[in-house]
């Protein structure tokens, strides 16, 4: 069981980081948030989750314990997987979420791609009385604030829209939105702005 990596940060997108410690490079997903924490950083240590099934064996990481820990309670939901909880983690910070249940705001649940009104019910059925025992910090939450022109962004945002399972010509026409409205748009924000639209 990996409880976490440190090392040299080799690769970091929207969706993935690269450690190299001890001469291997650990391909790890990763939340939006964890990218915007990471961001212009040359060493990262993430806490880490290992989902293991018959066809795959990936690593999530997270910036601190209470952010894995609130990643392992989403899983736990029935009819949430790794990839709608890393969605769901790209969309708010820990601590913003960490509110969102708590205060039972199902708007703020169903604002997300992919989650329906049933889905966010079930989730603030079940994690209303676990979610206010684990202290979500905002350790690690920095934004972006290196603007990129505006064609690297959009070609960064698509791929991460991609990797995370939506289409591209749907992707295509809200990153294009967005830029239009705000050309010094960080890929981080983009991301966010996207994944409500969408």
């Amino acid at each position: 069981m990996i409880d976490y990596i440190h090392g040299k940060l080799t690769e970091l997108t929207p969706t993935n980081a690269v450690i190299e410690t001890a001469g291997i490079g650990y391909f790890i997903n990763i939340a939006l948030t964890t990218y915007g924490a990471l961001n212009g950083q040359t060493e990262a240590k993430l806490y880490i989750h290992e989902a293991i099934r018959e066809d795959a064996y990936m690593l999530f990481g997270f910036m601190n314990k209470n952010e894995r820990e609130l990643f392992l309670l989403l899983i736990s939901v029935s009819g949430i997987g790794v990839n709608t909880a890393r969605v769901i983690m790209s969309s708010y910070s820990a601590a913003e979420l960490q509110q969102i249940i708590a205060t039972e705001d199902v708007t703020g649940l169903t604002a997300i791609k992919g989650i329906g009104t049933k889905t966010a019910q079930r989730i603030l059925i079940d994690l209303k009385d676990k979610i206010l025992k684990i202290g979500v910090s905002e350790d690690g939450k920095v934004a972006t604030t290196l603007p990129l022109s505006s064609n690297p962004v959009r070609e960064e945002t698509l791929a991460a829209l991609a990797m995370l399972g939506f289409s591209a010509n749907p992707s295509q026409k809200a990153v294009d939105k967005i830029l239009k409205k705000q050309p010094d748009v960080t890929v981080e924000q983009a991301l966010k702005l996207a994944l409500k639209m969408l």
